[in-house]
């Protein structure tokens, strides 16, 4: 039998296919989405939505506590390759949407005028199409009407663009796109018109029979005869179960896409309905069977919002405003402003300066404080040990002849208890050294008692007797008489 598993190549070939889906993985656009402050719970429903709409190159699972700073999301984001910040925030009066390039900026803030939530726009449906497949790739970004309106726009539509991995329509697969995002800029307004889609493909040039069919859920034919009525006259169908398609979105498809009847080098249409009140409705001249408030194939998912632009930010939460909607500065008061910064900048380096020669001082300071007291320490260590290299003065004088006289003494008593002369060398006594370490308490309490000229010690202050002795003398006491 020959060797089992993959051989040494097809791992090799494996592992490099694995690397370049991690490298590729890794130069792409990743975000954090996440709110700030008391932000209640609408808003951070909003922001659970927007992590929705940025899946799967977003975190799904953040959690940011209160004691969380920007420094600290920001020195995270770096070792784990996030690139945008989507910020979501609510004061008192409005609903504030930034969204910051990471490490360098700039950052663009949004007043939310108009949100509608996920769960909002899916339960106004009649039928929607939504399921976990349709969030395993990015979506399609459309951006609309952001013409030369302005370099502010310019740098809006930018923004948005890096959001989102760049797609090379040569190579893309169609059924990796399965949700778009559609951001429409009015010019009149100045408004962004934020919306969320799910893409449906299905074929055309087929009666409304043949397309009946041609979906998952079987018709019922219980009222045919034959199977002839259903393709030929549609018997049984109403007018809403089939949408009326025209040029504005039929395509050629150059590929096969997942569904049934949608081929290669088919006609097929990209339906993308607005939800719509029953007023638009009978407006539009849609047939009356479309009473019931909403048209018959709604394929937004939401969340949908009303964006207005506040101003644009140099850096990340802080920095020198490029753009204001409602502040207008004149060239003096910029250069003005800017001459402040540079002053403040250069005030600050200053600091620093003087606090790194602050620091460098007192570190040598320390670093010759600590060898003087090594070399301290060395020398008091020698000086105790007796290996010092000054030369010993030896024994003062009057040591040595009391040394003498001692053993000349023990000598001479020698003599007369043993009655011979006593050996060479038998009663020498080592000469006593001066100690040279520090003073003990008893030799400091010796050198301050006052020298009296004799050996005698103090008399003694009498002392009152106790016990047998206290007895004694009261007795041998005769008792004096009271007069």
């Amino acid at each position: 039998m020959g060797q089992s598993g993959r051989s040494r190549h097809q791992k090799r070939a494996r592992a490099q296919a694995q690397q370049r889906n991690l490298e590729a993985y890794a130069a792409q656009p990743h975000s954090f989405v996440f709110a700030r402050g008391r932000a209640g719970r609408g808003v951070r429903q909003l922001s659970l939505d927007l992590r929705r709409v940025m899946e799967p190159l977003t975190a799904t699972r953040l959690q940011i506590q209160k004691k969380n700073s920007l420094k600290d999301c920001v020195a995270v984001a770096g070792p784990l390759g996030v690139t945008h910040f989507l910020i979501l925030s609510k004061t008192e009066t409005n609903i504030y949407f930034k969204l910051m390039r990471l490490p360098g900026g700039p950052t663009l803030t949004f007043q939310i005028n108009k949100y509608t939530l996920m769960r909002d726009v899916i339960s106004s449906l009649r039928r929607h199409r939504m399921h976990e497949q349709q969030f395993t790739h990015p979506p399609l970004l459309v951006l609309n009407s952001f013409g030369p309106h302005g370099i502010h726009v310019k740098l809006m539509a930018t923004m948005f663009q890096n959001l989102f991995p760049s797609i090379n329509v040569h190579k893309v697969n169609l059924n990796t796109i399965k949700r778009c995002l559609l951001i429409n800029y009015n010019s009149d307004s100045q408004d962004l018109d934020f919306r969320h889609y799910s893409i449906k493909v299905v074929p055309v040039g087929a009666s409304r029979g043949m397309k009946k069919l041609l979906q998952e859920k079987f018709p019922n034919m219980s009222r045919l005869q034959d199977i002839s009525e259903l393709l030929a006259t549609a018997a049984g169908l109403s007018e809403s179960e089939a949408e009326p398609d025209g040029e504005h979105n039929i395509t050629e498809l150059p590929q096969a896409v997942a569904g049934r009847g949608n081929m290669r080098a088919q006609q097929s249409a990209v339906r993308l309905t607005e939800v719509r009140p029953l007023a638009e409705v009978t407006s539009s001249g849609s047939p009356p069977a479309l009473r019931k408030g909403y048209t018959s194939m709604s394929l937004q998912i939401g969340p949908r919002m009303t964006l207005q632009l506040i101003k644009i930010q140099e850096g990340v939460g802080d920095g020198n405003v490029l753009f204001h909607s409602f502040v207008h500065k004149t060239e003096e008061e910029l250069q003005a402003i800017l001459a402040a910064k540079e002053e403040k900048l250069r005030l600050k380096a200053q600091r620093q300066a003087q606090q790194a020669q602050n620091v460098q001082r007192k570190q040598e300071q320390r670093e010759a404080h600590r060898k003087k007291s090594l070399a301290g320490m060395k020398r008091t260590q020698a000086e105790a040990s007796g290996d010092s290299d000054a030369e010993d003065p030896g024994a003062p004088p009057e040591a040595e002849r009391a040394s003498q006289q001692e053993e000349e003494d023990e000598a001479e008593y020698f003599r007369h208890a043993v009655g011979k002369e006593p050996d060479e060398g038998m009663f020498l006594t080592a000469p006593r050294r001066r100690p040279t370490g520090p003073l003990s308490k008893k030799r400091r309490v010796k050198q301050r008692r006052p020298d009296r000229g004799s050996d005698q010690r103090p008399p003694k202050g009498k002392r009152r007797p106790w016990g047998a002795q206290a007895k004694l003398v009261s007795r041998a006491q005769p008792h004096k008489k009271m007069a």
